[in-house]
């Protein structure tokens, strides 16, 4: 099939580059999402990109660019949680702290814990309403292309929304019972 018109416009190094710069961070932000380790969410996206690369001539045009790494991520994510190394280690990295300043105001503290919490709290839930979640509040994905990139229906993306959003929901007012996220 024909390919997209910036492929024949750049050179392969030049697209490479766009795509690494264009797409780079936030395929890594959505690898660390699922794995929840900064060094091995860039060796998935360094592998996503690599692979893009060697594959370059059978894009099918069918999807955006984006969509397509972002299947890839989601895909190598998916491999490394099958993989011998997966399996035979144990997660031990906790959610780092966002913000470092020493002169932080009280209710900067509290802001920060309660950002802390509920990312912990998403990154907590089941990986098929984690990944829903991520996708359309993160990286502002429509239902349409959740379901596209999941490779699952639409009906499917907007179930696993309404019940991530109910474990959310569920555990953000235990937390505000417990006298977090309203501090004002």
């Amino acid at each position: 099939m024909k390919q997209p018109s910036f492929f024949e416009n750049e050179r392969i190094d030049d697209l490479f580059y766009h795509l690494v710069q264009e797409y780079g961070e936030e395929l890594t932000r959505l690898a660390y999402l699922y794995v929840k380790d900064k060094n091995i969410s860039e060796d998935i996206i360094q592998d996503v990109f690599m692979r893009a690369f060697e594959r370059i001539d059978q894009f099918a045009g069918k999807s955006s660019y984006k969509t397509y790494l972002y299947r890839m991520t989601i895909n190598r994510c998916h491999d490394y949680f099958r993989s011998w190394s997966y399996k035979n280690t144990v997660l031990t990295e906790k959610v780092s702290h966002v913000f470092q300043s020493k002169e932080e105001t009280e209710s900067a503290v509290l802001l920060k814990q309660d950002k802390e919490f509920i990312f912990t709290i998403v990154t907590s839930l089941p990986i098929k309403y984690r990944e829903v979640i991520i996708l359309y509040y993160y990286h502002e994905f429509s239902n349409e292309e959740i379901a596209q990139l999941l490779k699952c229906s639409i009906n499917t993306v907007k179930t696993r929304l309404r019940r991530g959003r109910l474990r959310l929901k569920k555990k953000l007012a235990i937390y505000d019972q417990e006298g977090g996220l309203e501090h004002g």
